[in-house]
């Protein structure tokens, strides 16, 4: 068995033609951070990826100069391409998979959470949009709110182009369709990788080092094209939560199913307040899916709880605030069924 947090997470990059997926994906293989990256496309016409020419609809697997490995596949071929690339030789830290611009999100995620590959987790949909271009293409197209209904993070590239104005009308009219997912504003796809995946740890990790987000806030050296731009981490924010007080299950995972506005990403581990419950929980959220898995305590670490959340526009206080109301204050262990809750989450 492959325990949850050492899953492969297999992020999809979609979005109609020309929004940036393919910016977006070029500027995550160059600037990872060392992140070994497995890349999947599923295109039609020619993608350019780092300066290599992989034409669409080829089975061809090519090596690029940073370690990550580019595969072009027919939807069909997806399930056989994660294998190879979640093989432990392979050494792959993330999957991404840049989905057509004509493709249909809902099957590529079906496939994915519905992929028998015990070394693979859903990482998240990330639903690509073109500021400028996004008003005439969804009238044109109005599966493309469909679209953006089943995302976990919508980035609204090219978000220098319409006027101020203009794009807080369009991030309000997102937002109106996609409810609780972030909608991120940027242009020429830059994003932070640690937005979207953890940094590999490739020393033995300590608890400090399988939380940390600190990476995440680091300045970047800005050149020439994106020279004078604002600062990628000033849309999004992490807060960190810790307890030596047990958690009440049942409102931790309400927590988890009501999250706070622009939450995207979650992942910690927690002791339940529960009779007879004394295993650790780790658990992965990405968009609205989470994931629990039982697990046992190390020697000498002590039994309490920690997590890091990660969001555009979160709201620190206001999430602290509902973090810390499910802790279990009762001198008494709360009864089994309270558990249920995490268990629907508990692959089986």
């Amino acid at each position: 068995m492959v325990r949850v947090a050492e899953r492969i997470p297999v992020l999809i990059v979609a979005g109609f033609l020309g929004s940036g997926k393919t910016t977006l994906l070029n500027h995550l293989l160059r600037d990872n951070r060392g992140t070994r990256i497995g890349v999947v496309v599923n295109d039609f016409g020619a993608v350019n990826i780092d300066a290599m020419l992989v034409a669409g609809q080829v089975d061809a697997t090519v090596s690029l100069s940073n370690g990550c490995v580019c595969c072009a596949v027919d939807i069909g071929e997806l399930d056989e391409m994660f294998a190879r690339l979640a093989h432990p030789k392979s050494r792959i830290d993330v999957i991404v998979v840049e989905a057509s611009g004509l493709a249909e999100p809902r099957n590529l995620i079906r496939m994915v959470i519905g992929s028998d590959n015990p070394r693979i987790r859903y990482g998240g949909l990330v639903e690509v949009v073109d500021a400028e271009q996004f008003p005439e293409s969804v009238r044109r197209h109005p599966e493309l709110a469909t679209h953006l209904r089943l995302a976990d993070l919508v980035v609204l590239n090219k978000a220098d182009r319409p006027g101020a104005a203009e794009l807080d009308r369009l991030r309000a009219e997102i937002g109106e369709i996609v409810g609780q997912a972030p909608v991120y504003a940027t242009t020429h796809g830059r994003i932070d990788p640690g937005l979207l995946f953890d940094e590999p740890l490739r020393a033995a990790p300590t608890v400090a080092e399988q939380l940390s987000f600190d990476a995440l806030l680091t300045e970047h050296d800005h050149d020439g094209e994106h020279s004078g731009h604002r600062h990628l981490h000033d849309d999004y924010t992490s807060v960190s939560f810790t307890s030596d007080r047990e958690l009440d299950p049942r409102r931790f995972v309400g927590f988890l199913e009501d999250p706070p506005p622009g939450l995207f990403r979650a992942k910690g581990f927690a002791a339940f307040g529960v009779a007879e419950e004394r295993r650790k929980f780790v658990f992965h959220m990405v968009g609205r899916h989470i994931v629990f898995e039982p697990s046992a305590w190390g020697r000498g670490e002590a039994r309490a709880s920690s997590l890091v959340l990660i969001g555009a526009g979160l709201e620190p206080e206001s999430t602290l605030r509902r973090l810390h109301e499910t802790v279990h204050t009762g001198a008494d262990g709360l009864d089994p069924q309270a558990m249920l809750g995490v268990w629907r989450y508990t692959p089986h």
